[in-house]
């Protein structure tokens, strides 16, 4: 069979197996590949009778400026970056760069927190910054529909409290083990070439910082870009309902708008099926093996760029396949979680906002985590927050440690392991690249790490790598431009770190 398929890697890593590593461009490839042409049609065996896919309402114009008012908005008022910086580097996933190019202008008004892009025909579309909840795309003329607040913090000052809950250094040698000299080597390499744009990098070994460096106009408290590791935390809330009795992993998913009929097929899918990314919904994605951009705008990029009530969207959509049949990445799964958490955190009478920060955070000194929402004040954690390599490091170590910090379970038992199972419908197509609590895993060796590795991963080169067996962490963050060169950097990067610890 000959076909075109469309790749957009949104993370720098392999979505089918047979699709080469490190490409940050959009490519439209004729090819005839046996594996992909496998995963396509054991999926159509599989398709179930549903009516036909209607594509997102809207136009891709105005869904790209939308997705680049949010990028430079984020850029200048989280990171502190320079808008003609972020531009050129930051964020091609959401806001495509040759799209960049056919905006009129683009401005900042930071009286007003404001970032605008102008299209050729005058429209104007914006996005703004809250505070607490970050930025977010109002699009053409619209207005936030709730109150954004500020996330207070339970936390001593960090510069005086000693790690993980604040940043200050225990002072000796607690490195036992570890040839320090390969460590110092391998942030070196983590940073080389230049053209990369790592930004900030973090080795933790047995929970203590053995590695750490960032780019100059950055430091530890700089909030960046973090996309799809938003996933994991969506997870990590989930993990925090789980422990608490709200819901349980294998029970149905109780999404109302399933359960307007008797007999909705939806009401199958289970909570771990849509956290193995095998719910089935019909969601298209850049990244199917079989996506045609003639088809339309993507839903995977329609619930960063709409503007709209992201939670209501993914919840009225129908299925393509019984859940825990076919394994795709897409968006539809962890949206779909993050509406369970807001029902899970508002039936305990507790604040929607401020619940990961309460229950998560300050357990574990994260605080300078941003989560960003829809304008309806959704969280949109797809992709859509910005943390520290520090903070990263931490909530890695917390899966590590299965769900424990401190001596208080956090996360429900198990966590780690749910983690590192391979998800059945990944499996059943042979690739070997997805488990549980929405983390990849490491077994078909994508990184230079042992097979028993687990990460969170975003676009653009965003990685938290957990390696259980030698208790390592290690978070790299970067910009997109430079991902191609940054993720084989890391690659190298993490070949002396295993080298370092035995």
């Amino acid at each position: 069979m000959r076909y075109t398929y469309w790749i957009l890697l949104i993370f720098s890593l392999v979505i089918s197996s047979c699709t080469a590593p490190h490409t940050t461009t959009v490519v439209s490839v004729e090819a005839e590949d046996p594996v992909l042409e496998a995963l396509i049609d054991r999926a159509k065996s599989h398709e179930l009778d549903m009516p036909p896919y209607t594509p997102p309402p809207g136009e891709a114009e105005e869904h790209h400026a939308c997705g680049y008012a949010k990028i430079l908005c984020s850029a200048v008022f989280i990171s502190g970056l320079d808008m003609d910086f972020a531009a050129e580097a930051i964020g091609y996933f959401s806001s495509p760069y040759e799209e960049r190019q056919k905006v009129l202008k683009r401005t900042v008004d930071e009286e007003n927190n404001r970032a605008i892009v102008t299209l050729q025909d005058g429209r104007e579309i914006t996005a703004v910054y809250t505070g607490g909840q970050g930025c977010v795309c109002l699009g053409t003329n619209g207005s936030l529909q709730f109150e954004p607040q500020e996330i207070r913090k339970n936390l001593p000052p960090s510069a005086t409290t000693p790690w993980p809950i604040g940043d200050q250094m225990t002072k000796g040698n607690h490195h036992e083990g570890v040839d320090m000299d390969k460590i110092v080597q391998a942030v070196d390499a983590a940073f080389d070439p230049a053209g990369g744009l790592t930004a900030g990098l973090v080795i933790t070994h047995k929970g203590r910082i053995i590695g750490e460096r960032y780019k100059d106009e950055v430091d530890m408290h700089t909030p960046l870009e973090s996309w799809s590791m938003g996933k994991s935390l969506t997870a990590m809330m989930m993990g925090v309902l789980i422990n608490k009795g709200v819901y349980k992993l294998d029970q149905p998913a109780p999404i109302p708008e399933w359960y307007e009929s008797e007999d909705d097929p939806r009401q199958e899918i289970r909570i771990m099926d849509i956290m193995r990314m095998s719910s089935g919904i019909r969601f298209r994605a850049p990244q199917d093996p079989d996506f045609d951009p003639e088809v339309g705008y993507p839903d995977h990029l329609y619930v960063y760029t709409s503007a709209s009530d992201t939670y209501s969207y993914v919840a009225n959509l129908g299925q393509q396949w019984k859940p825990n049949t076919i394994g795709r990445y897409r968006n539809c799964d962890p949206v779909l979680t993050n509406y369970l958490v807001k029902l899970g955190v508002e039936s305990l009478g507790a604040d929607y906002h401020s619940f990961p920060q309460r229950e998560i955070f300050d357990k574990i000194g994260v605080r300078d985590m941003v989560m960003e929402t829809d304008p309806y004040g959704n969280f949109l954690l797809q992709g859509y927050e910005f943390a520290t390599p520090r903070d990263w490091a931490r909530l890695g170590n917390l899966v590590l440690q299965d769900g424990v910090w401190d001596g208080e379970r956090i996360l429900y038992e198990g966590y780690l392991d749910h983690a590192m199972e391979l998800a059945p419908a990944w499996k059943a197509d042979g690739r070997l690249q997805y488990g549980g609590n929405f983390c990849w895993v490491n077994g078909d060796e994508t990184f230079n790490v042992p097979k028993d590795a687990i990460f969170f991963a975003g676009a653009g080169g965003q990685f938290t790598i957990m390696v259980p067996s030698h208790d390592l962490v290690i978070v790299r963050l970067g910009h997109y431009k430079g991902s191609s060169l940054g993720v084989a950097s890391l690659n190298n990067a993490l070949t002396l770190v295993m080298e370092a610890v035995r």
